[in-house]
């Protein structure tokens, strides 16, 4: 592991110890690695559209709305090669929030997400996207001696 020194302004130091407390972290330096890993996986899904990605979105809709509720079903199942898993919320009589478990490459995953979040009756939609190097490989695990064709995801960061 490598040391570094920052330095950092009364002020500035003030507002990060104030950010360290209410987001729970023990010590600085975990806060920065943080915020280092989240700035650089920003950038590389920013610029590197063509790698690798798992996240999720998240987004909330009026369950009452003209079959927007079979249009997103639909989607879902159009895009089941990107869409791994739903959790679905009914949060009151009217609205329902979906959380979709999404991988692959990160271009058509924010396509994806962006037709969800701009379907007419979609709100409050988020995507958050984590790059990973996927890593195919025929190996067993465990006690078993026969080895699978699988492939793990490693994130990038």
């Amino acid at each position: 592991m490598e040391r570094i020194t920052i330095s950092l302004d009364d002020e500035l130091a003030a507002q990060f110890d104030r950010f360290l407390a209410r987001r729970g972290y023990r010590n600085r330096s975990e806060a920065i690695r943080d915020l280092l890993r989240g700035q650089l996986e920003l950038e590389r899904l920013t610029n590197h559209e063509e790698g690798e990605c798992v996240g999720t979105l998240t987004y909330i809709y009026n369950h009452h709305e003209r079959e927007l509720a079979s249009k997103l079903t639909r989607a879902q199942h159009h895009h089941h090669d990107l869409s791994l898993s739903t959790l679905h919320v009914h949060l009151d009589h009217d609205h329902c929030m979906e959380t979709l478990v999404l991988n692959g490459p990160t271009r058509r995953v924010r396509e994806f997400a962006n037709s969800l979040i701009s379907s007419p009756g979609v709100r409050h939609g988020k995507l958050y996207l984590v790059p990973v190097e996927s890593d195919h490989k025929s190996h067993s695990h465990g006690q078993s001696q026969t080895p699978s064709s699988h492939s793990h995801k490693r994130p990038q960061t």
